[in-house]
């Protein structure tokens, strides 16, 4: 017996609306984790330990989202650790050299945006592959930081005050930067779901040449994304030198994976045209919640890369499943 298109039977449940939701699949593993360490450790729940993740967290979450929209449209950026590096290092440098203070706060942005620029000219016109491109570019900027600073942190300077509370001020139980994260998920959501430049980023991503036969131009929207990542890199980077109140040279080292991890675990595809920001943050709150749990439970902080990457299996995993369970409800 057939049963009719509109009638209560052959309508998806709750289960299978709910697969195809983008994030479900993190969100179940957040849950899960947040019971495990609970379970390992109650003072996990509690409020002085919600207040030390929320200080750490945005940075991470700040790179993830620009690394995960440069992933939708189908390249990746090994260079992000350094640029959040360089950014506050060049701030101290200028600052300890005499320049206006708002001139030395915007120039390593300035930096940032050619930084940003040049990886997307030489992956796209020279037809270079972004990873080695901008693995490139990470050994460059990471020797240039070690140059500026000869390998020291820079010391504080109270010219950096005017700034500090906008960008990083403790607030108490949050900083300035977590309103910060929140408006750029906000922001970036609306254009990745809700403009044409949004859909341009999944179009190129799923297809270059299917893009280009739509009247896209996939490599202006490769250029723009990696300025934007280089941008919320040397934006993170700034934000932790605010909240430190130094200028650490090694600062940002192993970023790249961390904000490739947290992208992946949120859904993003290594082959580009899928992913959402929202996914992004989960993944960069599951990462960050490792990290804090494990160290609550007592466990030495080198078993920290064996969990992300056990937790970046099972993503991809859980993720391949989700789309098999929605490849037959379709």
């Amino acid at each position: 017996m057939e049963v009719p298109g509109n009638s209560p039977l052959s309508r998806p449940g709750v289960f299978h609306r709910l697969l195809f939701i983008k994030e479900t699949a993190g969100i179940i593993m957040l849950v899960v984790i947040c019971l495990i360490f609970y379970i390992l450790s109650p003072v996990f729940i509690s409020l002085d330990n919600l207040r030390v993740i929320l200080h750490i967290r945005p940075e991470l979450g700040i790179v993830s989202i620009g690394v995960t929209l440069l992933m939708i449209s189908g390249e990746f950026d090994l260079s992000v650790g350094s640029v959040f590096a360089l950014a506050p290092v060049l701030n101290g440098f200028f600052l300890a050299t005499g320049w206006n203070p708002v001139l030395a706060f915007v120039v390593p942005f300035a930096a940032a945006v050619l930084v940003g620029l040049l990886n997307g000219i030489v992956t796209t016109k020279l037809r270079i592959p972004s990873f080695i491109t901008t693995l490139g570019t990470m050994m460059i900027l990471r020797g240039v930081v070690l140059i500026v600073s000869n390998g020291w942190p820079f010391p504080w300077s109270d010219k950096a005050r005017i700034y500090q509370t906008i960008f990083a001020g403790d607030l108490g139980f949050i900083t300035s930067s977590v309103f910060w994260f929140l408006g750029l998920v906000i922001v970036f959501w609306i254009v990745l779901e809700r403009t044409r430049f949004g859909n341009w980023m999944y179009a190129v991503g799923g297809s270059t040449r299917a893009a280009r036969a739509l009247g896209i131009i996939p490599d202006r929207v490769k250029i723009i994304n990696f300025m934007i990542v280089a941008v919320l890199a040397a934006l993170a980077g700034m934000a932790q030198y605010l909240r430190l109140e130094s200028a650490q040279p090694d600062s940002g080292t192993s970023l790249e994976l961390d904000t490739i991890a947290a992208s992946v675990i949120g859904g993003t595809a290594l082959a580009g045209g899928a992913g959402s920001v929202i996914g992004s943050v989960i993944g960069s709150v599951l990462i960050r919640i490792m990290d804090n749990g494990l160290v609550l439970a007592g466990a030495p902080s080198y078993w920290f890369r064996v969990f992300v990457g056990l937790l970046l299996v099972i993503a991809v995993a859980f993720h391949r499943l989700v789309e098999r369970t929605i490849d037959k409800v379709r």
